[in-house]
């Protein structure tokens, strides 16, 4: 690759869990029905269109200001129970390892700026990398517009550049801008999901691509 670009939640930080917990949470404020099982498929999507998509299975349509009510509900309680991330198995030594080849790389996340520090300080970084997070575009994953941004801030052309994701919405959104999609199996989605939705190869976790790279 001319280029990396990563998901957050799920990719390299060990958060999924507590962004199902933060959306039932969210879901059950507003009175509004939604499973476990429901939201798990949903994690990693523009977060309106979860709020959107749960609404509308409820039998409760509602409009873009609301939707836009419901996400920062959402983000607020996730940096509540966010208070402990935990990188996922290899992420810290690929992304040291990727500076010291100098592989430019960055973070393409759905989630509002304001959610991603945190985690971004459990990866221990020696550098503050860079980050397009969902406040930047019009539309977060599974549109490409989060991916097609951070190929602009890396300087390479989307075909040059793999996504590496956990979520299905990662594959789709990195088969929407052109990028090879690379899933990794540690979040909600399996190798199989992950492959029906896009993936040009799936590892079980970031050794997995440490190996691949090699």
């Amino acid at each position: 690759p001319g280029a990396l670009v990563f998901d957050l939640d799920g990719t390299l930080v060990d958060t999924v869990k507590t962004r199902i917990a933060a959306w039932l949470r969210t879901f059950e404020e507003f009175d509004m029905p939604a499973d476990r099982d429901q939201v798990a498929l949903l994690i990693g999507s523009d977060g309106k269109r979860v709020a959107r998509l749960v609404a509308d299975a409820a039998g409760r349509p509602i409009d873009v200001a609301r939707a836009e009510e419901i996400d920062r509900r959402s983000g607020e309680i996730f940096s509540e129970l966010n208070t402990d991330p935990q990188p996922l198995p290899g992420a810290t030594d690929l992304l040291r390892d990727l500076d010291d080849r100098g592989l430019p790389w960055a973070i393409a996340t759905s989630s509002r700026r304001e959610q991603v520090d945190v985690s971004i300080d459990a990866l221990k970084l020696s550098r503050r990398p860079t980050i397009v997070d969902g406040s930047q575009v019009k539309q977060a994953k599974p549109a490409p517009d989060l991916l097609l941004a951070a190929a602009r801030e890396l300087g390479v052309e989307p075909s040059r550049a793999w996504y590496v994701g956990d979520a299905i919405w990662d594959m789709q959104a990195a088969r929407a801008a052109g990028m090879p999609g690379i899933g990794v199996v540690t979040g909600s989605a399996t190798a199989e999901d992950l492959r029906e939705a896009g993936a040009t190869v799936t590892v079980e976790n970031l050794n997995g691509l440490s190996e691949l790279m090699r």
